[in-house]
């Protein structure tokens, strides 16, 4: 059983909202690689929550539907978040590297043509070539739920398992083009900048920041997940299709209280599905609170307001004067517009003794010219910034539940281990 049992489905469906906020102005944006990486981690929240919660405190196949497409959708994650992440270094690297400062709509749509093909294309390629490796059809696991497994073999590593890793070093190598190409062309950056209002200095900076920290993690993961698979369990020779799929019908089912003996299992499940959540909330920290999410909060909670009846006190209009300071970020005056501003009230004095007349209206004028021009001091606003590799579970107990060959209890991320293999499908962070 579930000690922690029901933090992590909580957490879990909140982390799937959460990341799908920020999805309709980034997609206003054509960011295309950033609008990927919110798709699937909200894809894998999804999944690990309704596993979590069907399969707590049992092992029973009560949905063998579900699984087939849950133990798809974990393969395809595997690569899927790396490749995500591919796209969003990528494209860094192509406004850092920028020649000309506007683009034209065909190269926005051959941009995001390119993307779709790396964070789609590679994941469905994945699901496809996995499938060659695949020993048996799943393996459910207490508290966590379905897993697909893959068959340790010399084939599994260039079909499936160094997946990951390698996606993650050529996203490496983009982020150090990245900088290098930044630093030299810093003139061009600010340039390209100016004349493209959906991308600013800010979101730029927050792309670089969020890749370069899942870099941090993928790549270490990545690593000691492929160390796991090459070391920790033996690796079998290529019999051929039908040794491999031999009693592909089976589906090993793993009570809690068996994998749990084994403390790296326990390890392994748990960094492996949370780590999902914590590309969720790592990815809101960063977007979720900017000054466009925060103006489209208010546009949301406005017309939530008008709704119900509730009016919302109305902004002063303003009028905006454009006006660049050389910095990377657009500002503007923005001066009040007052209907009393700039106009001098019309006095219809009394007539008045010709004694009086001039003391009395030197000192009215006096004092409609003071109510008349109140000084407005201009103020200067911002525009606004408009998990894999599955690592195994080491050193768990071994239960021989086929003819085939001993089968160890143990399982890795995304892909657990048929046959003794330590399944490389951690969540790339």
């Amino acid at each position: 059983m579930d000690p922690t049992y029901p933090a992590f489905p909580i957490f879990a469906f909140i982390s799937f909202v959460l990341v799908l906020i920020p999805l309709p102005w980034h997609f206003q944006a054509w960011n295309s690689g950033t609008c990927l990486y919110m798709i699937w981690i909200a894809i894998g929240c999804l999944n690990f929550s309704i596993n979590s919660i069907i399969w707590h405190g049992n092992a029973i196949d009560w949905a063998p539907i579900w699984c087939d497409i849950s133990t798809r959708l974990t393969v395809g994650l595997s690569v899927a978040i790396p490749a995500a992440t591919l796209c969003i270094n990528r494209r860094l690297y192509k406004i850092a590297s920028v020649q000309c400062v506007s683009i034209s709509r065909s190269e926005k749509r051959r941009a995001v043509m390119v993307d779709l093909a790396i964070g789609l294309g590679i994941p469905a390629v994945q699901m496809a070539l996995q499938f060659v490796v695949q020993g048996h059809r799943y393996d459910i696991w207490e508290d966590i739920g379905c897993l697909p497994t893959t068959f340790n073999t010399p084939p599994a590593y260039p079909l499936s398992i160094c997946w990951p890793l390698a996606i993650a070093f050529i996203s490496a190598i983009y982020a150090g083009l990245t900088l290098r190409a930044f630093m030299q062309r810093r003139a061009q950056f600010a340039q390209y900048l100016a004349a493209n209002s959906s991308l600013t200095a800010n979101r730029y900076f927050r792309l670089m920041s969020l890749a370069g920290i899942e870099l941090l993690f993928n790549i270490p993961i990545n690593a000691y997940g492929l160390y796991l698979n090459i070391t920790a369990s033996p690796i079998y020779p290529w019999r051929g299709w039908a040794d491999a799929h031999f009693d592909w019908y089976l589906i090993d089912q793993y009570p809690a209280v068996l994998w749990r003996m084994s403390q790296r299992t326990i390890v392994t499940f748990e960094l492996s599905r949370w780590s999902v959540v914590f590309c969720a909330l790592l990815f809101f920290g960063f977007f979720g609170f900017a000054d466009e999410a925060r103006r489209h909060y208010r546009i949301a909670y406005e017309s939530v307001a008008n709704r119900i009846g509730f009016k919302m006190p109305s902004l002063p209009k303003t009028k905006s004067f454009g006006i660049s300071f050389g910095s990377w970020e657009k500002k503007e005056f923005v001066l009040p517009i007052s209907s009393s501003a700039g106009s001098i009230p019309v006095f219809m004095p009394k007539a008045l003794s010709p004694a009086t007349t001039h003391t009395s209206l030197s000192r009215h004028s006096s004092s409609s010219s003071t109510n008349a021009f109140d000084t407005t001091s201009a103020t200067i606003s911002s525009s606004p910034a408009t998990p894999h590799i599955t690592a195994g579970s080491p050193d768990a107990p071994t239960i021989n539940t086929s003819p085939k060959r001993p089968r160890p209890l143990t399982t890795g991320f995304f892909s657990p281990v048929d046959d003794s293999t330590y399944s490389k499908h951690f969540v790339a962070l």
